[in-house]
């Protein structure tokens, strides 16, 4: 099955007064890169929580986004009674030192903006809300994964379309040929006609020389190695599953001799042939390149 690596899931677990919002995006990447953003409260299934995500997306830049949503009432706050009374005290001895009335009022006003003046209680990770949050994870990545699946089939029909296409091009080549040939032949007599009035020239080189020239303007092979390869593109589509690096690979060698027909081509007629096939393998080598 063809996957793209672009996908979206979202997940959302609720447990007691809190609600836990999972999102996992994901773009083409050479390897599997994942970046992890989460609450300090779910750190140390960190480890856990990766290899959850590898057991599902093989490869792509995957971002794994895990915030609460819970309200700051429900938040445990207490102010540290402690630092404070050592402010207030620091700051009447300041006062009776510069002479300064003391207004006690405005000192805890003051004192209540100070840093650490109030603490939060530091939540712990029960097994049940890790269970919770495990399997929301999973759902997120499982409709991460159903994205993929869909992209995919998107990609690779495009894809195939344009292989298609390229292969109707290749096909309209030959009847062009026969016109390209006769004028390969009138140009060859004629300089074989002011070759014949030189002298001194050695005939068995003069015959190697044509014979070089014409096969370095035959075309044959590279037809035939051209549709060999779509043919073993759509073969790698229809039998692998992860076949992106692979097509990537394919793609390159179908490149080669298209060009290679273009510079011999000597044609205008194939060389617009030639133009049309570029301009689709550039997108097949785009699109190939969001293929898993």
């Amino acid at each position: 099955m063809i996957k793209s690596m672009t996908g979206f899931g979202k997940a959302t677990v609720e447990s007691g007064e809190k609600k836990v919002i999972i999102e996992v995006k994901s773009l083409n990447s050479k390897q599997l890169d994942i970046n992890l953003r989460m609450p300090n409260l779910y750190k140390e299934k960190e480890m856990e929580i990766r290899n959850l995500i590898k057991n599902y997306l093989e490869r792509g830049k995957v971002d794994v986004c895990i915030y609460s949503d819970n309200s700051e009432s429900n938040k445990e706050v207490a102010i540290n009674r402690d630092v404070v009374e050592q402010y207030f005290k620091q700051m009447e001895q300041i006062a009776s030192s510069l002479n300064v009335p003391v207004d006690n009022s405005t000192f805890l006003q003051t004192i209540m903006r100070f840093p650490d003046v109030f603490k939060q209680k530091t939540e712990e990770l029960n097994e049940n809300e890790w269970e919770q949050l495990k399997a929301g994870i999973e759902v997120a990545l499982t409709e991460t994964d159903k994205f993929r699946i869909q992209e995919g089939d998107v990609l690779i029909r495009d894809i195939l379309h344009r292989i298609d296409l390229i292969q109707e091009f290749a096909s309209e080549v030959p009847q062009y040929e026969e016109k390209r040939i006769e004028n390969i032949r009138q140009k060859l007599v004629e300089k074989i006609k002011e070759w014949h009035e030189l002298q001194n020239v050695d005939q068995n080189r003069f015959e190697q020389e044509i014979i070089y020239y014409l096969e370095k303007l035959d075309i044959t092979e590279e037809k035939v190695r051209l549709a060999n390869h779509c043919k073993y593109f759509i073969e790698t589509v229809e039998k692998e599953d992860a076949p992106g690096r692979k097509l990537g690979f394919i793609a390159q060698e179908i490149g080669r001799e298209i060009n290679t027909m273009g510079s011999k081509a000597n044609n205008h007629d194939i060389q617009k042939l030639v133009v049309h096939m570029k301009d689709e393998l550039e997108k097949i080598k785009e699109q190939s390149l969001n293929i898993l």
